[in-house]
């Protein structure tokens, strides 16, 4: 499915969008707020300063894509692919990226209040100056990413413990072509 044809059927009110492939996909500064793009490949997509608020893109395939300045309030993120994205200046408040693969993403200057980091990868990943006040991140190693100037306050360490064995990861096995 080309991005014309997903937007023109979002502007119909269409929100369903489940395991579309949008790979490289220009979507700079869309409205996408509440769309489904559970299990949607995303990998290499545009999405700068794009209102994804309220939207979900569980296990979704995002890796070396573009959400820098991009709204993801309130989406649901839970075992997305973030591998190698670029996230700086992105709000993610009160987002749920439980079992979400971060690695080597960049979330420079992010906004992540409230977030649930459960068991989420960090290796590599650049959290400098983030904001992630009275964030959840059970079972998270924060020291593997960079955090100077990163507020780490309030945080809650110990509730919603998940393990890996109980995830799906069905990205494990994208090749993102």
């Amino acid at each position: 499915m080309q991005v014309t044809e997903i937007l023109r059927r979002y502007r119909k009110q269409e929100l369903d969008f489940t395991g579309v492939s949008l790979h490289s996909a220009n979507l700079k500064a869309a409205n996408l707020s509440r769309i489904n793009f559970t299990r949607a490949d995303l990998s290499g997509a545009d999405l700068s300063s794009s209102d994804l608020s309220g939207a979900c893109l569980s296990e979704a395939n995002l890796t070396n894509a573009d959400l820098r300045n991009s709204n993801l309030v309130g989406a649901n993120l839970t075992e997305i692919n973030l591998i190698g994205a670029e996230l700086e200046g992105a709000d993610l408040s009160g987002v749920d990226l439980s079992g979400a693969d971060l690695r080597c993403a960049n979330l420079r200057n992010a906004k992540l209040c409230s977030a649930n980091l459960t068991d989420v990868d960090l290796n590599g990943t650049d959290l400098t100056g983030a904001d992630l006040t009275d964030a959840k991140l059970a079972g998270t190693d924060v020291t593997v990413a960079e955090t100077q100037g990163a507020q780490i306050k309030e945080c809650s360490l110990y509730m919603g413990i998940r393990t890996r064995a109980n995830t799906s990861h069905h990205w494990v096995t994208w090749s993102g072509n």
